[in-house]
């Protein structure tokens, strides 16, 4: 069930409630991909990160260490310890992502696996049942991530091909979810709206997909190659066409601007690598901007990365200790920035909800963005 709490313009805070817990969104998924956050965290620290949900990937874990072990081993959120939501991605990314290793047909893809490139095919079908057997909160829909300037004729087509490719998704996570040795019975499916950066092929899925009646929705295909204007504008047509009272769920974006302007947008839902990937070689954030521990100006530095900050790192060591911990290379100098930046960017999320609820996302907006911009 998803309800919305409160609303300011577009910006919106709702309550979404899942079989493994409720999920207070505008929400920042942490990136587990292979169920395990890069950098040395564990699922309890999530929990002391303020996270709320956790992101696996559904390709990678197929490869490794199997979903069928994985599910032979109480699910994803056994194995990594979570009790919390977890949504597992489809694999459809990796259409995209291994271009040079792949071949899509109506069927699905047959790709070479990037760990002994072993063949691999996945359509609608198989994602389902290895998301199921995964057992996580939220399953994504098999789909096409086409180049954001592909060619309006391959575009269209890819698209046609996504929405063929979701209702066989849908069947069949049905069919899964009435199964009597399914993991989770009450999994989730979101479809993913497509079409790059042609505004009127986004509009045309996304009035297809809503029919369907779905549990959320996704825009993919952003954040791949277009400009973050682009992206903007894309958001600006589409949510429009997506339904209100379903959560709507920005794949793979982004920084903290990106964030508040896809929030003023209507999006709930986003995921993105960079605190986990800035954080393994020291570049951090703070409400005064990004900066890097490495440089030589933090030394001597003995305040907290943050003043203020309740994360770990910060109540517990200086920039000086840090960035010492960094330059030796020692793992804990980079699960220490990881640990900063994940409390970072759900302290932003808790601080968009509360602005949201007081009406005042706008203003906030605003004086994030002054500070954040003007270090």
């Amino acid at each position: 069930m998803y309800e919305i709490k409160a609303k300011d313009g577009a910006a919106k805070h709702a309550e979404f409630t899942t079989v493994h817990g409720v999920i207070q969104t505008p929400v920042f998924m942490n990136v587990a991909t292979s169920a395990a956050i890069k950098g040395a965290v564990s699922a309890e620290d999530l929990r002391g990160l303020k996270t709320q949900v956790a992101l696996s990937n559904t390709y990678h874990l197929h490869v490794r260490p199997g979903d069928e072990l994985v599910r032979e081993l109480g699910g994803v959120r056994s194995f990594m310890n979570w009790d919390g939501p977890v949504l597992t991605d489809s694999g459809g990314f990796q259409v995209f992502s291994l271009a040079g290793l792949r071949k899509i047909k109506e069927e699905g893809v047959t790709f070479n696996s990037h760990i002994d490139g072993k063949k691999i095919f996945m359509g609608p079908e198989e994602s389902m049942r290895i998301q199921s057997n995964l057992g996580s909160t939220i399953a994504m829909a098999f789909d096409e991530c086409a180049p954001a300037k592909a060619d309006r004729e391959y575009m269209q087509a890819s698209v046609y091909r996504t929405t063929r490719w979701l209702v066989r998704s849908k069947n069949e996570i049905d069919r899964l979810n009435s199964s009597e040795d399914t993991l989770n019975k009450s999994q989730m499916l979101f479809g993913i709206n497509q079409g790059g950066v042609y505004e009127d092929i986004r509009i045309e899925h996304a009035k297809t997909i809503t029919d369907m009646d779905l549990d959320g929705y996704a825009v993919g295909g952003l954040a791949v190659g277009e400009t973050h204007e682009e992206m903007y504008k894309v958001l600006e047509a589409v949510v429009p066409h997506l339904p209100e009272n379903k959560p709507t769920y920005l794949m793979g974006v982004g920084t903290p601007l990106n964030i508040l302007e896809a929030v003023e947008r209507g999006v709930d839902f986003f995921d993105c690598v960079y605190p986990t990937r800035n954080g393994r070689h020291g570049h951090v954030y703070t409400a005064f901007g990004k900066i890097n521990l490495k440089n030589a100006c933090f030394e001597k530095d003995l305040r907290p990365i943050e003043e203020g900050c309740g994360c770990p790192a910060c109540r517990n060591h200086s920039r000086a200790y840090i960035r010492h911990l960094l330059m030796i290379k020692e793992m804990l100098g980079m699960r220490l920035c990881v640990l900063h930046n994940l409390y970072f960017y759900n302290s932003l999320m808790e601080d968009i909800r509360v602005a949201i609820d007081g009406g005042r996302f706008t203003e906030f907006k605003k004086e994030f963005i002054l500070k954040f911009e003007g270090s």
